[in-house]
């Protein structure tokens, strides 16, 4: 039997490989849905926001969560940032739904909203406790903007989880082991990776056709930056040999293009299989810096590759990828004995 579902709205946005993308919400403005139309996962998503869309008490904080997630801040944020905001949002929920806005001004808040981020810490870790208080400020922020309330006790929390990537960095070893363990399918993500410095979403959705041969074109769907990359020896060599099963570079063992979390799972056992511990995909954003740096590139010609702000490559290498590599200091002792033995 068919049914009707009222109030569905339908958004329609064109991606960055040219291709058309159809997007479901609960209402205008509202949550977005799982599934496709039709299907059970779609109705029970569509039945679990319906049943949550109550008129809140006024002068509540469940007010204020539900009149962020139906402004165009929410609902223009990327549909992966968004669905973990909801997650966040319904951990507030829980808890506060029904905490008077009044309350937001009393200094005990903070301690309040502190211990409940210390809770989270204790149950599911220090980097999920540090992500809902970030959105509880987000929400609080962007309510005290528009004057629904009147203070936002969750300003300058810190962070609770600190884990610098600097020495999280792929060797030639690593590298040569994956090639030869792994899978031949997550080879050629290996090596997009590696020589183009990009974003694991970005490169997942990547199509043939920024490749003409010579450079791979694309824009960054985290800043909007457009890259232009030269395709080195290696890449290239690895893309002509690639058997083209989709309109997208990167395809599981069947020829189909990944899902973020099924690439998660495959990613994660390959590296096992191979030996390859310690470091992850996203490491090889790093990695990549890492190399073009350790090659004497300079930070503008790295952030062409990459993408990033000039200044962003500074900090980047300052503080988070730049590996204390023995090559430099190598690199740097040459550099000074050849200036030592040369004529003034």
């Amino acid at each position: 039997m068919r049914v009707r579902l009222k109030g569905i709205n339908r958004v329609t946005k064109k991606l960055a490989d040219g291709t058309l993308k159809t997007y479901w919400y609960a209402w205008k403005g509202g949550p977005s849905l799982r599934g496709e139309p039709g299907s059970a996962e779609f109705h029970a998503s569509y039945n679990e926001t319906v049943a949550r869309k109550v008129v809140p008490p006024r002068g509540t904080l469940l007010s204020v969560l539900l009149a962020y997630q139906a402004s165009g801040e929410f609902t223009n944020l990327a549909n992966i940032t968004r669905s973990g905001y909801v997650r966040r949002i319904r951990l507030i929920e829980k808890d506060f739904s029904d905490l008077p806005l009044a309350a937001l001004t009393d200094r005990r808040t903070r301690g309040v909203f502190l211990a409940w981020r210390d809770n989270i810490a204790a149950n599911s870790g220090r980097r999920q406790a540090d992500y809902a208080w970030a959105v509880l400020a987000r929400v609080l922020s962007w309510s005290l903007d528009r004057g629904l309330v009147n203070a936002n006790p969750c300003t300058h929390g810190g962070r609770l989880y600190r884990n610098s990537r600097r020495d999280s960095i792929w060797t030639s070893a690593d590298e040569a082991a994956f090639l030869e363990r792994a899978p031949a399918h997550l080879h050629l993500a290996l090596l997009l990776a590696l020589w183009t410095g990009q974003r694991q979403g970005d490169l997942l959705r990547l199509p043939w056709s920024a490749y003409d041969g010579t450079h791979i074109r694309l824009r960054q769907s985290k800043t909007g930056a457009r890259v232009v990359i030269p395709v080195g020896a290696p890449l290239k060599v690895m893309l002509d040999a690639t058997t083209k099963h989709s309109i997208i570079m990167l395809t599981n063992h069947n020829g189909q293009p990944w899902t973020a979390d099924g690439f998660r799972a495959s990613w994660r056992r390959a590296c096992a299989a191979a030996g390859v511990t310690g470091v992850t995909f996203h490491d090889l954003r790093g990695t990549a810096v890492t190399r073009l740096a350790i090659a004497g590139c300079s930070e503008a010609e790295i952030a062409a590759i990459t993408g990033h702000s000039l200044r962003d490559v500074h900090a980047i290498l300052d503080a988070h990828y730049l590996h204390r590599d023995p090559v430099l200091a190598e690199s740097a002792i040459r550099k000074l004995e050849k200036r030592t033995e040369s004529p003034n």
